[in-house]
């Protein structure tokens, strides 16, 4: 008897155990989907932050994914002046891995405001107004994450070296750091890639300074796009990028990037942008992410990672610039790991 008083108290005691231990495991679930202690539960994650700037007061767009403490991603689109809606295939990985991440359209672009003033359009502005997007989001060192694609992928670089303090890891995607050498690869690299009558029909309409022409744009969008933008037949181009596309605020691109598709001219901003010298001083965990058939090197992005003190790189041997949709799995599967292991 009490044999069988002992077998039956031990079994009980596992049963309390096991039971126990389930709701832990839904408690995890529900606590990423849990957005009651947040300020932008009554507005489903979409919070509208105000800007201090040179010229006064604007709003930026932001919208809140989930819920972790120890990993938020604030997502740095691209362009200058496209929007963070071709980011939105990570809702298809991020929630799966508990990643609390962030869209955010800056100043001029999507869904913020765009007071449509050129003295605004500066590398350091932009950096000041992510910071303060940091500061009105909550997000410190001990869980900030930037993910800048790009366009973004500069202004990424450029708040590390200011504030990576701030910071707990850092993604640098499609980008390199240095504008001229990007320039040099686009038209010595990826130029001669083309059909040599398409190619000198393109460079006609560059050198008369006619980037608007539809004929030079249509030779773009069928040759060069669907080899180092995005590699699909542009009728198949996901929804997100599309829209990404279609809203992009042109005057603040041209201002910031030029006009023309093989690299930056003229007096665009970022002409002399090189960053490449500075990389050493970037002490945070940081992930370069490069495509095969990018419109940058995807050897310089793989050096990049060599040059800051601890990186790492992700290569992507079906991508091209938006390698977040033609080598999906490997994109976000590298990006996730990398942020497990911060």
């Amino acid at each position: 008897m009490y044999t069988m008083l002992r077998v039956t108290l031990f079994v009980f005691a596992l049963s309390v155990f096991f039971s126990c231990q389930q709701p832990a495991e839904k408690s995890t679930t529900s606590s990423y989907l849990d957005y009651s202690q947040t300020d932008s539960k009554l507005s489903g994650g979409n919070k509208v932050i105000p800007i201090n700037t040179p010229l006064g007061v604007f709003n930026v767009w932001t919208k809140r994914v989930g819920n972790n403490p120890t990993i938020k991603v604030l997502l740095l689109h691209g362009g200058p002046g496209a929007t963070s809606e071709y980011f939105e295939a990570a809702d298809s990985y991020f929630p799966g891995a508990s990643i609390e991440y962030y869209y955010y359209d800056q100043l001029g672009s999507g869904k913020s405001d765009n007071p449509n003033d050129e003295r605004l359009w500066t590398v350091e502005r932009f950096v000041d107004e992510v910071e303060q997007v940091r500061v009105a989001l909550g997000l410190d060192s001990s869980n900030f994450v930037l993910l800048g694609h790009s366009w973004g992928g500069i202004l990424a670089m450029e708040y590390a070296l200011k504030y990576q303090n701030h910071l707990k890891g850092l993604i640098i995607s499609n980008m390199v750091s240095s504008i001229p050498d990007y320039v040099k690869y686009a038209n010595e690299v990826l130029g001669p890639q083309l059909p040599p009558d398409i190619l000198k029909t393109i460079r006609s309409y560059e050198e008369k300074g006619d980037y608007t022409n539809p004929a030079y744009l249509g030779l773009i969008q069928e040759h060069y796009y669907p080899e180092h933008i995005l590699r699909m037949k542009p009728s198949e181009w996901p929804n997100p990028v599309n829209r990404a596309f279609k809203n992009i605020n042109y005057p603040l691109y041209l201002k910031m990037q030029g006009p023309s598709e093989f690299g930056v001219v003229g007096n665009a901003l970022l002409k002399n942008w090189d960053r490449t010298n500075d990389l050493n001083k970037i002490a945070i965990p940081t992930l370069t992410i490069g495509g095969e058939f990018d419109t940058m090197d995807p050897k310089a992005m793989e050096k990049m990672s060599t040059l800051v003190q601890k990186g790492s790189y992700l290569y992507c041997s079906k991508g091209s610039h938006m390698s977040m949709y033609d080598d999906q799995e490997t994109y976000f599967n590298g990006v996730i790991s990398f942020l497990k292991k911060l």
